[in-house]
């Protein structure tokens, strides 16, 4: 009998060591369950869930999608929450709002959407879910028979200054090549991608005129495929015209972009010099053909990632910017070049540096409009 009690006092005084040391790594370690960071102070996990529909294309499209779950995903993992996101089955408004819904209903109550199609979807949603907040890159909620943006308490637009990336890229483009012809492959034509065409060729003009150089752009060399996720038609547009000359194509098309980056790779191995200006993200690994050289001159950066991150952040806080439209630009380093490009000379990267400068301090001004620019 004493020793039945010995043993009983034991095995509760074990119990309770490993309840103590249990509580101990919950709230010190900060695991993967609580977080333990900046974000989520004292073991403290935030009490909401984030959540990504797609656009056209794929989450690893090397550009808008992957920017923008890239952001999603380390806010998230700062965070200590659940992130998830949706693929639709098209890109119509009935197939984007059947995935908001999905993740609704699954608890994921900050929904972020890249891209002008969601526009209509955000216009629904937002008022059809009022208890979530919805984040819309690169476009503004409106009905689908008006142009009139509403963005709800519940929802934050966000625009970029491509036209401001697309200008430093040109400059830098022009000062490394000094002379030759460049060209513009763009996805479909729509805003976002027609600004950074015009502001490309605002950067080689502005580089010609006032820095030494002589690159050109003629009219039958830009081209709009029509589409994000065409990557045949994106290596013969870009085989057209390289055979016609141009040394370097300032892709902003998505998988097309892709399409004329692996036509590229494939010409560079076979010993020539052709380049291609990426878009949105840095991707100068995406350009990489051997070893560790890449046809990836630069890249026209929109800090996509960094717009994503700042929205699931500030709804942590408590500080999320319902009911306003927010321009990233190069004021507020929204836009710009890679912080590292090592395919361009220093000289270039001095050039972009400066116009840079020049473009947040307004001594710049770039239009985001063609204007007379093709020659």
């Amino acid at each position: 009998m004493k020793k039945g009690l010995i043993t009983l006092a034991v095995f509760v005084l074990i119990l309770g060591l490993l309840a103590g040391c249990g509580g101990a790594t919950k709230e010190g370690e900060g695991n993967a369950e609580t977080g333990g960071n900046a974000g989520a102070e004292q073991g403290a996990k935030p009490d909401f869930k984030v959540g990504m529909v797609t656009d056209a294309g794929t989450i690893d499209d090397k550009s808008f999608n992957q920017g923008t779950w890239e952001g999603v995903k380390k806010a998230a993992e700062e965070l200590g929450i659940d992130s998830k996101y949706l693929k639709p089955a098209g890109t119509t408004e009935a197939e984007y709002m059947k995935e908001i819904g999905n993740l609704y209903d699954a608890g994921f109550k900050l929904v972020v959407t890249p891209g002008f199609k969601f526009e209509t979807a955000i216009f629904k949603a937002q008022d059809k879910h009022t208890d979530a907040k919805f984040v819309l890159i690169d476009g503004a909620p409106h009905a689908a028979d008006s142009a009139e943006a509403v963005v709800k308490d519940n929802t934050v637009s966000i625009f970029f200054a491509e036209h401001e990336s697309g200008f430093l890229a040109g400059v830098a483009t022009a000062v490394h090549l000094k002379e030759g012809e460049a060209g513009f492959i763009g996805g479909m034509e729509i805003p976002p991608v027609q600004k950074f065409n015009w502001g490309f060729q605002q950067g080689l003009k502005y580089a010609n005129e006032n820095l030494g150089t002589n690159v050109t752009i003629k009219k039958e060399n830009v081209v709009y495929q029509g589409s994000f996720d065409n990557l045949a038609a994106g290596q013969q547009l870009a085989a057209q015209m390289y055979d016609r000359g141009v040394k370097v194509i300032f892709a902003a098309a998505g998988g097309v972009g892709v399409g004329a980056i692996n036509e590229a790779k494939t010409r560079a191995e076979g010993g020539n010099e052709v380049w291609i200006v990426g878009v949105d993200v840095d991707q100068y690994a995406d350009g990489i053909y051997k070893d560790d050289k890449s046809i990836i001159l630069t890249s026209a950066m929109k800090k996509i990632d960094v717009a994503a991150y700042d929205m699931v952040i500030a709804e942590s806080k408590g500080e999320f910017p319902g009911g306003q439209t927010l321009i990233f630009d190069a004021k507020n380093d929204g836009v710009g070049l890679p912080a590292e490009n090592p395919n361009l000379s220093e000289d270039a990267v001095s050039k972009a540096a400066e116009a840079f400068e020049k473009l947040k301090s307004g001594e710049i001004t770039v239009a985001a409009e063609q204007g007379d620019l093709i020659k």
